[in-house]
């Protein structure tokens, strides 16, 4: 039985508009987890390399670093090769081969609702939303 205090799993969520970033976000936070914030492709491998989140949504087409060149930038960092990278994509399969080449372990399609996501979330994280410290 755990005693100690329990830390919430973070998720980064990396998009670059900001209406779906902040409802991502909400409706992570609501489910129980912490949620890191990036608004391109370099602020997410940035925050990714300083904050090690427990997953990462990192959406495919953004600025700077596109998703395809930021998850592909995080697995060169040891501590992130082996950080869940779901990509998401408005585009449908198209990039989906891309995607995983470029080291994401799956993709989802927008738009986003928790109940489209929770099974890939539970899949990489697990059921619970936190973990002991």
């Amino acid at each position: 039985m755990q005693t100690g205090p329990l830390k919430k799993k973070t998720i980064l969520v990396a998009e670059d508009y900001a209406d779906i970033r902040m409802m991502m976000k909400i409706m992570l936070e609501v489910h129980g987890y912490d949620v890191l914030e990036a608004a391109d492709g370099y602020e997410a491998v940035e925050i990714a390399r300083q904050h090690h989140p427990d997953l990462i949504l990192l959406d495919l087409a953004m600025p700077i670093l596109d998703g395809l060149e930021a998850a592909s930038s995080m697995r060169q960092f040891e501590t992130l090769s082996e950080t869940p990278i779901i990509a998401v994509t408005a585009y449908g399969d198209f990039y989906r081969d891309k995607a995983l080449e470029a080291g994401c372990d799956d993709v989802v399609m927008k738009p986003l609702d928790f109940e489209s996501i929770k099974p890939l979330v539970e899949r990489y994280l697990g059921s619970g939303h936190t973990e002991p410290v």
